[in-house]
């Protein structure tokens, strides 16, 4: 297989012309259909067979601007010409998506870094890819937007409805939607995983296929596009049987790696071919890190290559860490790139992760204190000092969370709805309600904790384990909602055998159950030993129910200490990791429950009246993405 390089001097691009012609491209392991339909593709498509591609000198295929699924211009506008019989004969009221081009396509500029190794692609003809009508934007008339407007493309793992397995599900799907608000042109990039529910899939449209370089010896993938649309949000779903065929996500590193290899390479692929080039492209976790490294390095002579790129912390526990060799071999990276600056972990190992963090213009995490507990020995699991090293472009900015989806005065899965004005009453019945399902004894008068978390030791659960027998005074019940460590899923089986009637294990997760404790419990357990930034408190607060947390990430960012002598605040907190502090911010929350509970109830409305919203957050993404692209 011809290989491409970045001529960054013409002299260079003679002298290849003296070159022998490309070799034939091997063909992949899969065939595609040998049609395709005329509205939608079939669910799941297998990696192609490869036409071989004519001969060419390697100066020439150097100077074409096909590289990674763009296609020539000579091409492009031979198309154009006669896109429009077929397309009215196909669908007469076809329309491009609501997504339009941003003016970030024609200021493209230059690639920081030299490229090592172009990816060669074959496309398919555009004239086979039929154009999804465009959605109805949001209402917004009303609304002076700020300007400059701004387009972003989301790349990132998972998102919600479509598969979620935690809050960076959450992000992906609130984050793009308040950002519509605030002037920005968004569309999300997502694998096409099989567990996505039909109901989704049945919907996707057709956008288009082509194939992709990937591996170190040039193996090529097909790389296959499908569109849905949703709230004036674009999602373009990366389909390859091969690599997302599995029934979750995330499975182990061995398959996970070299999936997210291909996943971040494809997604900068596709944003070349649909023609749609972002002002910004905002990555998110260790799975999309490697897109600011494919982007300065292998796409930097793209027109997608001129973007600028954020890259978005939402655990720095998790960092894709594998051997070299292999990260080598999957990703197809040249070989200057794997030293101890941007991939090189250790001695033997590569980090997904930290080489993100190098080559991204801007980092960002989901609190400001996370954003510098990271920079910390304790906190920065082996990337304090990386980190440190980059301080520069970090910022903080806290997560919100879905007011529509989370609000109690509308949430059909609780027995009545309430808000602010009615809470007081309407949460004792709502307890209630939750005494009854759980098999403990009703009375609206028990002080009712709430736990609903991973059960794991990042949740602090080794303080709870070790004070849970101590709440239990008559007055005071737990319900505990989660899996996770087997230690504690039995732990809580055991206490909830010693103590019926005052604590709960439920020992899975049902999220009809979760709405019922977010509404029916006095306060929500949080004491995480790290939390970048949490969202159960933000939806208790948002459900009336007082959060409980210890000092860190974006837990401290979100819930002020309540002052007894100010009566201000809107929960209980302590710092240091300690089992007494626990017990004794549990204490001072009982306290103020059975002794002023005029005080308590003002908190209870106090906290449901609390912005935990995207609004501030999406202005503030919005600012630096200005930053980044004035």
């Amino acid at each position: 297989m011809a290989t491409r390089k970045s001529a960054s001097v013409k002299d260079e691009k003679q002298a290849a012309a003296a070159a022998e012609p490309a070799e034939e491209k091997k063909p992949a392991a899969k065939k595609p259909a040998a049609k395709k339909p005329a509205a939608k593709k079939p669910a799941t498509k297998k990696a192609a067979t490869k036409k071989p591609a004519e001969k060419k000198t390697a100066a020439a295929a150097a100077e074409t601007t096909e590289t990674v699924a763009e296609k020539p211009e000579a091409e492009k506008s031979a198309e154009k010409k006669s896109a429009p019989k077929k397309t009215a004969a196909k669908k007469p009221a076809a329309k491009k998506p609501a997504a339009k081009k941003p003016a970030a396509a024609e200021r493209a500029e230059a690639p920081e870094t030299a490229v090592a190794e172009a990816p060669v692609v074959e496309a398919a003809p555009a004239e086979a890819v039929e154009v999804q009508p465009e959605a109805p934007a949001p209402e917004t008339q009303n609304e002076s937007l700020p300007e400059p407007r701004r387009s972003v493309a989301f790349i990132g793992s998972e998102c919600y409805p479509f598969v979620k397995t935690g809050g960076l599900g959450d992000v992906m799907y609130a984050l793009p939607r308040a950002l519509i608000k605030q002037n920005c042109d968004v569309r999300v990039i997502l694998p096409r995983y099989k567990c996505i529910p039909w109901k989704y899939q049945e919907k996707m449209v057709y956008r288009g296929e082509f194939m992709m370089d990937l591996f170190a010896d040039g193996r090529s993938f097909y790389v296959g596009i499908m569109e849905y649309i949703m709230d004036g949000v674009v999602y373009d779903f990366i389909d390859n049987e091969e690599f997302f065929s599995a029934g979750n996500p995330y499975t182990n590193l061995v398959d996970d790696i070299p999936k997210y290899c291909f996943f971040s390479k494809a997604a900068l692929a596709a944003l070349n071919y649909l023609d749609w080039i972002p002002d910004i492209i905002h990555c998110h976790d260790w799975q999309a890190a490697l897109v600011p490294v494919y982007l300065k390095t292998l796409f930097a002579g793209t027109r997608v290559g001129g973007a600028k790129t954020m890259l978005t912390i939402h655990n720095l526990r998790f960092q894709g860490i594998y051997s070299i060799p292999a990260v080598k071999y999957w990703s197809g990276l040249p070989d200057h790139l794997f030293n101890i600056d941007v991939l090189k972990q250790g001695y033997n190992d590569a980090n997904l992760m930290k080489a993100g963090l190098a080559y991204a213009d801007m980092i960002t995490t989901v609190s400001n204190t996370y954003a510098g507990e990271i920079q910390t020995a304790f906190y920065g699991e082996n990337l304090d000092a990386h980190l440190r090293h980059h301080s520069g472009k970090l910022r903080g900015i806290v997560n919100g969370i879905d007011v529509e989806l989370w609000d109690s005065s509308t949430d059909k899965l609780l027995p009545v709805g309430y808000d602010a004005a009615d809470a007081v009453e309407k949460k004792k019945q709502i307890k209630r309600d939750l005494q009854e399902k759980l098999g403990l004894e009703q009375d609206e008068n028990k002080f009712v904790i709430g736990l609903i978390s991973r059960l794991t030791n990042q949740k602090g659960l080794d303080l709870v384990n070790a004070i849970l027998p101590e709440l239990i005074d008559g007055n005071t019940q737990v319900v505990v909602l989660g899996t996770g460590e087997p230690w504690y899923e039995d732990a809580f089986r055991y206490y909830e055998n010693s103590y019926k009637g005052s604590v709960c294990a439920n020992i899975m997760y049902d999220e009809g159950r979760a709405h019922q404790i977010y509404g029916g419990a006095d306060a929500l357990l949080v004491p995480s030993l790290f939390e970048p930034c949490g969202l159960t408190q933000l939806i208790a607060m948002r459900y009336g129910t007082v959060p409980i947390v210890r000092e860190t990430g974006g837990l401290k960012d979100t819930v002020e200490p309540y002052n007894q002598y100010t009566d201000s605040g809107n929960g209980f907190t302590f710092d240091r990791y300690e089992s007494g502090l626990l017990l004794d911010a549990v204490n001072r929350a009982k306290t103020l429950y059975f002794t002023e509970r005029e005080r308590w109830d003002e908190m209870v409305v106090r906290d449901m009246k609390k912005d935990v919203s995207w609004d501030q957050s999406a202005m503030q993404y919005r600012a630096l993405y200005v930053e980044l692209r004035p």
